[in-house]
């Protein structure tokens, strides 16, 4: 059964707060065994990296420093970068993994490399070569985590690593030495880029009676992919059917406020450019003159969306037969009331599908279905068309650039498919 996407806004803060604390978790080194402490290796301070051009490499400085007594004959350091940004050449002391999306986690790459150097007490190390990282067309809003330990980070269980072909690269003592200050840093890496999001409408035909197929459709046409993450502008699809119908049966994932359908966007389409569809089925009651309804974002304030002309769309009716009734607009289509539209904030990862809706890749179409007529119908739908909330995994964030262990409920997200 599909899963409604309206109780992953409400989980977004939960995944703001549980998983700053989840990430620290994951990031802890095991207990120590014996009477000796382990060494307290700690990375140097690695600053957000903004400005990025998509398509060009991007500059990670790694510091290695000991802070312990003792030297610590081998080192890891892990890499992990959301779908935005790509490791181009991987060296063979490391070993690389693609993992894709699941449950509320985007997908991403991961690099750990190991390092036989030893490193002494109170002197800084830097690889020889700076590890390749390279923001795709794609980039816009991502991170990196980098984590450094004396055991071997464990890969994640959802795919096979492989290991780098590129030379080597060694631990050199850095001739400018340094400080650490943790083993592990959350890197926001900004690149100059926009997402516009894009809605169509339909256009459909028929006779008093009849009941149709409407199809409004969301589109991220790009560049930029839109991470749907705490803090995140977030919108909603609002589908107000033309006057003179009523619905007869809603898409799964759209909610009736009054007169206006609030639909809820998975985060497939966004995060992957991909297409959602929402499917009506909608009666003609009757004709109404200029009878028009429309297809908007909620929220028409995107910072990253520089084009707003596509919006809004609209969804024509042409009525064959019957009388002219009233003047129309876009006051049709009946559905409950009470309830207020608009956009919220924040994200989730993954993605979900509907019943009766979908989403393919590609761009959308221009003009919209048209409308496929049946005699007849059901009788039109009242109240809220909303099903049950499920629940969000509230600590999926904390798993997305960790290594340790953490329960996540797993499910398998439907996709809109069109």
């Amino acid at each position: 059964m599909p899963t409604s996407p309206y109780p992953r806004r409400v989980s977004r803060s939960a995944v703001a707060t549980l998983g700053a604390a989840g990430l620290v978790a994951l990031g802890a080194a095991p207990a120590a065994v014996g009477d000796e402490a382990p060494p307290s290796l700690a990375l140097a301070d690695i600053k957000p990296i903004t400005g990025v051009t998509p398509g060009s490499p991007v500059d990670l400085p790694i510091t290695v420093v000991n802070n312990g007594s003792t030297t610590v004959e081998k080192v890891w350091i892990k890499y992990t970068a959301t779908r935005g940004l790509a490791f181009p050449e991987v060296p063979s002391n490391c070993q690389k993994q693609y993992v894709g999306a699941y449950d509320e986690m985007p997908e991403r790459w991961i690099a750990i490399c190991a390092f036989d150097e030893a490193v002494k007490p109170g002197v800084a190390y830097t690889p020889q070569k700076p590890f390749a990282v390279k923001a795709e067309k794609h980039a816009f809003d991502d991170e990196m985590w980098v984590t450094v330990t004396d055991y071997e980070p464990s890969p994640d269980e959802n795919s096979t690593p492989s290991p780098g072909t590129a030379p080597e690269i060694e631990l050199i003592e850095s001739p400018t030495g340094g400080t650490g200050s943790a083993d592990r840093f959350r890197v926001p890496v900004s690149s100059v880029n926009t997402a516009d999001y894009e809605v169509t409408g339909a256009a459909l035909r028929g006779k008093p009676g009849d009941t149709v197929t409407m199809k409004a459709t969301f589109t991220n046409t790009g560049p930029g992919w839109v991470w749907s993450k705490p803090g995140t502008p977030w919108t909603s699809v609002l589908v107000t059917p033309p006057a003179g119908t009523s619905v007869v049966k809603p898409d799964f994932y759209c909610k009736a406020k009054g007169k206006v359908y609030d639909c809820g966007l998975t985060t497939r389409p966004q995060e992957h450019l991909e297409t959602a569809t929402f499917t009506f089925k909608l009666k003609i009651d009757k004709k109404v003159a200029g009878a028009k309804g429309s297809v908007a974002l909620s929220n028409r304030k995107l910072p990253f969306d520089p084009d707003r002309t596509n919006d809004t769309a609209p969804i024509t009716l042409e009525v064959t037969g019957g009388e002219g009734g009233t003047t129309g607009g876009q006051d049709g289509g009946s559905g409950s009331t009470g309830g207020s539209t608009g956009g919220s904030s924040g994200g989730s990862t993954g993605s979900t599908g509907s019943t009766g809706s979908s989403g393919s890749t590609g761009g959308p179409s221009s003009a919209g279905g048209a409308g496929t007529a049946t005699t007849g119908g059901n009788l039109a739908t009242t109240g809220s068309s909303s099903a049950p909330l499920p629940i969000a995994g509230v600590a999926a964030a904390a798993v997305v650039m960790g290594a340790g262990t953490v329960l996540v409920v797993r499910r398998r997200r439907a996709r809109h498919d069109s």
